[in-house]
């Protein structure tokens, strides 16, 4: 049997960090396991930007933080043995982990503290209770992420999403960029399940229409999919009868809501907190089982992978002096008194459309502002300067100016690769910087018609004002 001092197990980027973090706060025997080929976890898929603002000072795209990550890892915590291809079958109490793997078959471990990282997973269609029939064209939005920016297969190209999570909307966006037709993105709830910025940039710049207090209440097709029926449905969120409509589609794309990945906690015999789907953590992120911790989505879905960091450091941290023995900490502290996580707060959409100024002369358009967490509604005269209000910082007038005046935005994709073998794979690719709105579909073209020669590293300028984002 294996022995380490603190097992981590999932290597994305709450994995990372605690690993690290555990490291560096004097625990030298530290094992990582990540069950897939390459560390990053969730974030190798997300090719979109918004991540590492607080954690790197500046935007990342999801392959990045991840190798930034990886990097800090290599850097300042080199010691830290790393297990790919390992998939943990159970945990016991007393903190014994059984795994499997190609070379070395099914084994044991044993560890003096366990730190969670397993990171959460999408609800599937069986948890929504969608009837119909079951066609192809019918998965999550985050198997098509995957489907889209790693493997390259397009998915549909008359396309509806179920929920207004950010996956959904951020693959709304990237299905409109690979040339499919978005018709709708439809919400249950009388407002959107994701970020303002979102909201902004992935909806209202390609024209995608948002129908709230509405669901999927019929699923049609054989063979695939060949349409949906839309109803209302009233404060209950029950449909409503006579308010039936038909959508005529190829692909459903769900995206209503993540569920923390408990299966091994459960297991482990760790009292599960119904209010967010993890296990009941202390101060310390200590769980009700002595000497095992949590951090990240399989203890509650946050917003930012920057928080899961931020979060996971404390984590690393909290398991060396607990195996060191410098902190003495009490699992019932979990239960009795548990760490109180931020809760989201959710806004309604504000009309974007032009309105009339108080004195007639010029249009109003209302937008969120989606620079800081904050969202302040603006208002804009639409005058020759526009005239802001709402904002209460300048950064909001800024923005809010710009984006009547000459919005800009930065695009994120994939790019092919011909590798020494002649197989074609694909690495995603960013903009040097933000470009203007209306040149999107233009740059997207020319990146969707090049093929690349490998080897290619993060950061190569692959074409003219187009950066790589992920390796060959």
């Amino acid at each position: 049997m294996r022995s380490y001092d603190i097992v981590v197990i999932g290597g994305g980027p709450a994995g990372l960090a605690a690993a690290k973090s555990a490291y560096e706060n004097g625990c030298h025997s530290v094992l990582l396991i990540e069950r897939e080929t390459r560390l990053g976890g969730i974030l190798n898929q997300c090719i979109h930007n918004g991540f590492g603002l607080a954690h790197f000072g500046e935007e990342l795209t999801g392959p990045e933080y991840a190798y930034r990550a990886m990097v800090e890892l290599q850097e300042t915590a080199s010691g830290v043995e790393i297990l790919l291809d390992t998939f943990v079958m159970e945990i016991t109490p007393d903190k014994t982990i059984y795994a499997m793997n190609k070379k070395d078959g099914y084994f044991e471990i044993s560890a003096k503290a366990i730190i969670l990282a397993m990171g959460c997973r999408e609800k599937a269609r069986g948890a929504l209770a969608i009837p119909g029939t079951r066609p192809a064209g019918v998965m999550t939005a985050g198997l098509a992420q995957h489907y889209v920016n790693i493997d390259g297969y397009m998915v549909g190209r008359k396309v509806v999403i179920l929920g207004s999570g950010d996956i959904g909307l951020i693959m709304a966006r990237r299905m409109v960029l690979e040339g499919a037709r978005v018709l709708a993105c439809i919400e249950i709830a009388p407002q959107p399940g994701g970020l303002a910025r979102n909201i902004t940039q992935c909806l209202e710049d390609y024209g995608i229409p948002l129908y709230l207090r509405q669901t999927v209440t019929a699923i049609h097709g054989k063979e695939r999919l060949t349409g949906i029926t839309v109803s209302e449905v009233d404060e209950n969120y029950t449909p409503i009868p006579g308010t039936e409509r038909e959508i005529e589609c190829d692909t459903l794309l769900l995206s209503c809501g993540l569920i923390p990945e408990n299966e091994l906690s459960r297991k482990a015999g760790l009292v599960i907190d119904p209010k967010t789907g993890g296990p009941f953590a202390s101060g310390s992120l200590e769980t009700s089982v002595p000497g095992i911790f949590a951090c990240g989505n399989v203890l509650h879905v946050h917003d930012l992978a920057d928080n899961v960091t931020k979060e996971a450091i404390e984590a690393g941290r909290a398991a060396a002096l607990f195996v060191g023995g410098e902190k003495k900490t009490t699992s019932k502290e979990a239960i009795d008194n548990p760490k109180v996580f931020p809760r989201k707060v959710v806004k309604p959409v504000e009309e974007t459309k032009p309105e009339t100024s108080d004195d007639g002369a010029y249009g109003v358009r209302r937008m969120t502002c989606i620079i800081c967490p904050r969202g302040c509604q603006l208002s804009v005269v639409l005058s020759d300067p526009p005239v802001v209000s709402g904002n209460s910082c300048p950064r909001g007038e800024e923005y809010a100016i710009a984006e009547v005046t000459h919005p800009m935005r930065t695009l994120t994709t994939t790019i092919r690769v011909r590798y020494e073998d002649g197989h074609i794979g694909r690495i995603s690719v960013k903009s040097k910087g933000e470009i203007p709105k209306e040149k999107l579909f233009e740059l997207a073209a020319k990146i969707h018609h090049t093929i690349l020669d490998a080897p290619v590293q993060v950061g190569d300028e692959v074409l003219p004002g187009v950066l790589a984002t992920s390796a060959t």
